[in-house]
């Protein structure tokens, strides 16, 4: 896309002329009707057979996970968890276009990409119970994942911070010459953020080969989207920004993976960012800690459900003759045993003793870490049924 940033370049008029909304129609990509069956005139992507099964298994796990953790979180095992219910199809399909060294940068609803590059059941239940096995010594809030062996970079609570920083990496893939790119997820509600601009700028101004990934689910928390901005969505920005942009049917599991396909290829072959804005619901709660009752009705809920990306997948998996229904039964109930046993496991999992808390900030913890230290032992000491996991660590190290 060509950016006029030169008198000599623009197209003069003589009158007063407004540029209004509605003028560029944002088209979005559908391939799957809701049913699973092609839309007539569709590009279907090549997918082959293996490779749509895993996307379908892994959107089918993250269901499963969401649904256990979300019944955990509520019998107080763990204290918080974000789902994802409705908006699987966002992250595994477009995980699924992408290639092993790409590096991921997500908000806090990706889980279906983690799982897709192979991030197992233990692994995600080390993470959420935040226990000595866990890589970052529980030193993150539940959901908030990160592996460097499968570059996926750790997610930070604050929103949009991210965004910026993948224009930054993507930079540096681009001066090592590595062959990948950068995808950062967010969701429209992050896309209020200042790091957004900042971000996409920086990225469109460098030629930065990164995939800005926004999962547009229609609110943040409980404000709808309506009321949080008044043009045309956020796909209208990327054009602003000089940015190649693609609206795609976030609940649609073939055109997500066919957009990422074609951005990556853009990204790499010309050196330059591209946004996708995958339009999508989140059929649950923003998080254990919101009640979506409050501020959506249950007809919306309901017209949504009937666009389930899952359901979708299935349709076309079927009409391909790929979806076996007793075998895929028993992969369900295989999926839901394992999580309840990992689940059950490590709850049994020590959390990191606490003298772990202050290693890995300097190369020698400072005397006044150690006094802080020792401060916070004798406040557990002090009230050890306040703190039932970490007063059995205090004295071992």
């Amino acid at each position: 896309m060509n950016t006029r940033n030169h008198l000599s370049d623009i197209n003069s008029v003589h009158q007063v002329k407004l540029i209004e909304k509605g003028i560029v129609d944002i088209p979005m990509l559908q391939i799957l009707q809701p049913d699973g069956s092609v839309y007539k005139g569709a590009d279907v992507p090549e997918v082959s057979k293996e490779l749509a099964i895993k996307m379908y298994e892994t959107m089918q796990f993250i269901r499963i996970l969401d649904e256990r953790m979300v019944a955990a979180q509520r019998q107080g095992r763990i204290s918080f968890y974000l789902a994802s219910t409705g908006e699987e199809a966002a992250a595994v399909a477009s995980a699924a276009a992408l290639e092993p060294q790409d590096m991921i940068m997500s908000q806090y609803r990706e889980q279906g990409a983690l799982a897709f590059r192979g991030y197992t059941t233990q692994q995600f239940m080390n993470q959420m119970f935040s226990n000595e096995q866990e890589p970052n010594k529980g030193r993150q809030m539940p959901i908030h994942y990160g592996d460097k062996a499968l570059n996926f970079m750790t997610i930070s609570s604050p929103l949009g911070t991210q965004i910026p920083q993948a224009a930054g990496y993507a930079y540096g893939q681009k001066m090592a010459g590595e062959p990948a790119v950068t995808i950062c997820y967010f969701g429209e509600g992050a896309a209020s953020e200042g790091d957004f601009h900042a971000g996409l700028n920086m990225a469109a101004v460098l030629n930065c080969p990164a995939i800005f990934f926004c999962r547009n689910n229609g609110y943040a928390i409980s404000t709808p989207a309506a009321e949080q901005f008044a043009g045309d969505g956020i796909a209208s920005r990327g054009l602003g920004y000089g940015i190649k942009t693609i609206r795609v049917d976030g609940n649609d599991a073939l055109a997500v993976f066919a957009a990422t396909k074609r951005a990556r290829e853009i990204a790499l072959e010309e050196q330059c960012p591209v946004l996708i804005e995958a339009m999508s619901y989140r059929l649950a709660a923003h998080s254990t800690s919101d009640d979506p009752s409050s501020y959506r009705s249950k007809e919306e809920e309901a017209k949504w459900a009937d666009k389930d990306p899952i359901k979708r997948l299935a349709g076309w998996l079927a009409q391909q003759g790929w979806l076996d229904e007793e075998a895929n039964k028993k992969e369900l109930e295989t999926m839901r045993q394992e999580v309840l046993q990992e689940l059950k496991r490590v709850e049994q999992v020590p959390v990191c003793v606490i003298d772990e808390i202050i290693t890995d900030v300097y190369d020698k913890p400072t005397w006044n870490l150690e006094e802080q230290l020792t401060e916070l032992k004798q406040h557990i000491a002090k009230y050890p049924e306040a703190y039932p996991k970490t007063s059995g660590r205090l004295n071992h190290g």
